[in-house]
């Protein structure tokens, strides 16, 4: 159960990050709210996981969710660039994520 709230945490992640971008500084009331509250959703969510998760696991797994979704969500909301070697980096992000895993347990 711990894992499946620590990748629900991480996808919040990709959720507060994505809305962020569209806050402008704080100064656009309804992706301002939404950032927050997701923000602090995924917080106490990875802090359930850390229950039964080690810390450098768990913040590891969540930041790399974190990342590559954003990086996915750039690419196909925003239009950021589409390399080949963006793709590159990205995998080997989620096989430390899923090497992480397949240590733990």
């Amino acid at each position: 159960m711990a894992w499946i709230i620590l990748i629900a945490a991480g996808l919040l992640e990709v959720v507060w990050a994505t809305a962020l971008k569209h806050t402008e500084g704080f100064t656009r009331f309804w992706p301002s709210a939404l950032a927050v509250s997701t923000a602090a959703l995924s917080f106490v969510l990875l802090s359930w996981a850390m229950k039964n998760l080690p810390i450098g696991t768990a913040y590891a797994v969540w930041v790399g969710i974190g990342a590559v979704g954003v990086a996915v969500a750039g690419i196909v909301a925003l239009g950021e660039s589409a390399s080949p070697q963006r793709f590159a980096f990205l995998a080997l992000i989620l096989v430390g994520i899923i090497g992480l895993k397949a240590v733990e347990g």
